[in-house]
């Protein structure tokens, strides 16, 4: 399974404990999956369609358990696979469909449709618990997750521009700043950071999620840190490297070219360590020498030896 899925598995159990919270879930599912006709009686009917088996059963235990209808599932193959299918779902009776759209601000009790912009009415999702299930609900209907050992991707695609902006003000009040990008037709509602990705899990309480993708966030971290490490020991040694084969050249060039009778004493002495030892660190020359010093003493000298060299070199040419 993807670790989409395992989000949305995770979410299709949890069933919110108040009534007002499994509507504005509902509400988030029939905006981006559902569609209002009449039936045979020219009666209101909800229908909802997906190939999305997760919402299937979510869709079933909401209308059970908030108004305790029965959902009627229709089950065909899909059209661009064999292995998908599409699924239609209708209420049975038409007093339980009347009672959803009235709950969801759709329909008032005169039987007058209220179709604001094709958004959920902002009453339905005004307390703070209401806006978690209707992101939830709108995760369940549309949205994804790549896996977070590859990159860190969140998105829910919205029909309309009015969808997407209700959405991104919802998680906004949680403090999850979510963009939009227009995608073909669709609006998406996106998060790339990491830790607000973290963030809109909590806010969907998709708890298991969130530990199993901060694990791997702390992993990731561990790895970019010992690489990080590993790369500037790595710049460091080269570094050193370099600067050592410097060094011997410019002490090689004043032995080949003039010779050492003309350098002081303690020069003479590290120039003939650094000939010896090539490989040795600037620290270890100082602890060799007659009487030690320091690393600062021994790059001093060592550079006062490059000057003498780049001298000789300019005199000569």
């Amino acid at each position: 399974m993807s670790f989409s899925r395992d989000v949305k598995e995770e979410l299709c159990k949890l069933l919110p404990s108040g009534r007002h919270c499994q509507i504005a879930e509902l509400a988030a599912i029939i905006s981006l999956c559902g569609k209002i006709e009449k039936d045979e009686h020219g009666q209101p009917r909800i229908r909802i369609t997906t190939e999305n088996l997760t919402l299937v059963r979510k869709y079933f235990m909401l209308v059970k358990d908030a108004f305790q209808g029965e959902v009627t599932i229709d089950r065909r193959q899909g059209v661009s696979s064999k292995k998908t299918h599409i699924y239609t779902l209708l209420i049975k009776k038409a007093s339980v469909n009347r009672s959803i759209l009235e709950a969801i601000k759709i329909l008032d009790s005169q039987g007058n449709f209220h179709l604001i912009e094709g958004i959920v009415s902002n009453r339905i999702i005004q307390n703070a618990c209401c806006k978690r299930a209707f992101v939830r609900g709108a995760f369940l209907a549309s949205g994804s997750m790549s896996d977070p050992e590859k990159t860190y991707h969140f998105e829910i695609i919205m029909p309309s521009e009015k969808k997407a902006k209700q959405l991104q003000d919802a998680m906004l009040f949680f403090d999850v700043d979510a963009k939009i990008v227009i995608r073909k037709k669709y609006y998406v509602v996106y998060i790339k950071d990491g830790s607000q990705i973290v963030d809109i899990l909590n806010v969907m309480e998709a708890h298991l999620a969130l530990m199993e993708l901060e694990n791997v966030r702390i992993m990731k971290e561990m790895r970019n840190s010992i690489n990080r490490k590993v790369n500037c020991e790595a710049a460091n040694i080269n570094k050193t490297v370099t600067a050592a084969s410097k060094q011997l050249d410019d002490i090689l060039y004043i032995e080949q070219s003039v010779g050492f009778d003309e350098l002081t004493p303690q020069l003479e002495e590290i120039a003939r360590l650094r000939i010896e030892n090539p490989d040795a660190s600037l620290k270890e020359l100082g602890e060799m020498l007659s009487k030690p010093i320091g690393k600062s003493g021994v790059n001093h000298r060592l550079r006062k030896l490059s000057e003498i060299a780049d001298s000789i070199r300019e005199q000569r040419e």
